[in-house]
């Protein structure tokens, strides 16, 4: 159990907590009180401005102010299954991928992976209710903590030193949830510092280049007010700091000139820019890869940046619930401790593959990330979607801690946190820059970090999955990321930036709705803005082909 919690509020008189429509214009929020939402009332302490930042924190983990998904932040979309955060960004950057099918016919989640989805989709407007929800609050935090309203407030200097670096962070969670917009949606309504949180008035419109110029500006403008890198847990764990940005800099770079449609290798300079500010802050490779995903990896040297859970003080159906107990039945359940076996998602055998793919390394099936896969169900493929024992379950999660030691009484929510950055992107990111073309690395050290991840796959210290110079290629880095980071909500947009994902050249079970699997129309390269909120704003523009 983690020691260190943010502070979650359950009272709605301590701040401003918003609730807000999907059916209205982005930036109309409406307070659960009324009386409460003068700023000197809102105000009337110093704690009130950690609790307003715990709160922007909290819609990453949680989706209302009470537990376990009640009083739900937006109307009109359930909580635990759509409006969650990370459960609604691993439904859209899995399931239309190899990495994840699912059992389940709950509404239209079956169009994921058979490229089927439509602009009336309650999933994608789950997620793009919750990032726009995230950016509307962290926008209302900073126009209330701006240095005339600390005055207007009597803010002592010394918290007023504090919010600096509160301010730093909410910048940075807006543009962390603007990155998820330009990654799966490309365009969309922008909300700015300078927008009227509350009006009637409707946000203007923005495409990929100009909500991918203020993605960079603000974390270029913000790191310099984070908190430095902190390597493994302490006081400021789970906060976002300057690694984190540099996180999130790196990656949109490697991924510009797929949202920015240009081939230009200057993005992967910057890509290797921010690569090394994160692998020079000291943060190590977790010596077991496993222990990056069990419920204390709060401990681990590697995670950069963690969605933060605690089954006793952030309860959800979502996020890291819905990732355990999705993946196992009642009769596996016991080997990763899950809270629940719900009996849902599970991997194509064209995944399991890549962990015998002896064309590409004859020693592939050393890897022990390939414990992660359970094939006791002896079916690997999946020839009725509806039977959860056909594909193979994926035990990436856990609440078993690092010594494989089950929690006693067992919890009814998970502790285990959500890993956004951890440095094993960073090494494989600064691999594939350097292979397109970047400047700032070489490829001798690409070669090492890349060896770095398989010699801990293999466990013990062993170099038998090292590969040479001559295999580090961009179609293996594609491969290495997906044994590395599968289930990590990476797997969509890597297939998007290598031109993949629809592509008739690169199939695997069920894709397209075929059981060979077949290509797709281009256009679901990226997802629909919602017909709800075009309805709701005339300056909208609905993406090509929906």
């Amino acid at each position: 159990m983690k020691k260190i919690k943010f502070s979650i509020l359950l009272a709605v008189g301590v701040l401003m907590t918003f609730m807000m429509s999907s059916c209205t214009n982005d930036l109309n929020v409406t307070p659960l009180q009324q009386s409460i939402l003068t700023p000197a009332k809102a105000f009337a302490n110093d704690s009130a401005y950690t609790n307003f930042l715990a709160k922007i924190y909290a819609g990453f983990s949680t989706t209302g102010i009470q537990a376990v998904d009640n009083n739900v932040d937006i109307q009109g979309i359930d909580g635990g299954s759509q409006a969650s955060y990370v459960r609604a960004l691993w439904n859209l950057q899995e399931l239309p991928t190899e990495e994840a099918m699912c059992a389940w016919n709950d509404q239209t989640i079956q169009n994921f992976h058979t490229f089927q989805w439509s602009s009336s989709d309650p999933f994608i407007l789950g997620f793009y209710d919750r990032l726009y929800f995230q950016i509307t609050i962290a926008t209302s935090f900073l126009q209330q903590t701006t240095p005339a309203a600390l005055a207007a407030n009597k803010v002592s200097s010394a918290m007023q030193a504090t919010i600096k670096t509160y301010r730093a962070e909410a910048r940075f969670l807006r543009a962390l949830a603007y990155y998820n917009v330009l990654d799966n949606f490309r365009n969309g309504p922008m909300v700015t510092d300078d927008s009227p949180i509350g009006s009637s008035a409707v946000p203007p419109y923005a495409k990929a280049p100009q909500i991918y110029a203020y993605i960079s500006n603000e974390l270029r403008s913000c790191v310099s007010d984070m908190l430095p890198p902190v390597v493994g847990f302490g006081p400021t764990y789970g906060h976002a700091n300057q690694a984190a940005a540099w996180s999130l800099l790196a990656k949109l770079y490697l991924n510009a000139n797929t949202y920015l449609g240009t081939s230009n290798t200057q993005y992967y300079d910057s890509c290797l820019t921010y690569c090394n500010k994160v692998i020079n802050a000291g943060y190590q490779l977790n010596p077991v890869y496993q222990n990056n995903f069990v419920s204390d990896n709060y401990k681990s040297p590697e995670i950069i940046f963690p969605i933060v859970f605690d089954g006793t003080h952030a309860q959800s159906w979502g996020g890291m619930m819905f990732l355990m107990s999705s993946a196992v039945s009642g009769d596996i359940q016991s080997i990763t401790a899950s809270p629940g076996a719900w009996g849902g998602n599970r991997a194509t055998q064209d995944f399991v593959a890549k962990f015998s793919n002896t064309a590409q390394n004859e020693n592939a099936s050393l890897d022990t990330r390939a414990n992660m896969l359970y094939t006791g169900f002896n079916h690997p493929s999946i020839d009725d979607n509806s039977q959860f024992k056909q594909g193979t379950p994926v035990l990436k999660y856990s609440e078993k801690n690092s010594q494989g030691v089950a929690p006693n009484p067992a919890p009814s929510f998970p502790d285990t946190d959500f890993p956004v950055f951890r440095l094993a992107d960073i090494y494989l990111m600064y691999a594939e820059a350097v292979l397109r073309g970047g400047h700032g690395g070489d490829l001798q050290t690409a070669l090492n970090y890349v060896n770095a991840l398989r010699d801990r796959a293999e466990g013990g210290g062993f170099t038998d999955l090292e590969i040479q110079l001559n295999q580090l290629t961009l179609p293996f880095i594609l491969e290495e990321r997906s044994r590395e980071l599968f289930w990590e909500c990476t797997r969509r947009t890597d297939l998007v930036r290598y031109g993949l994902l629809t592509s008739p050249n690169y199939v695997w079970q069920w894709k397209g709705g075929v059981k060979s699997g077949v290509g797709a129309s281009s256009i679901y390269n990226i997802y629909p803005i919602p017909a709800s909120d075009l309805s709701a704003n005339p300056n909208l523009i609905q993406n090509t082909g929906f």
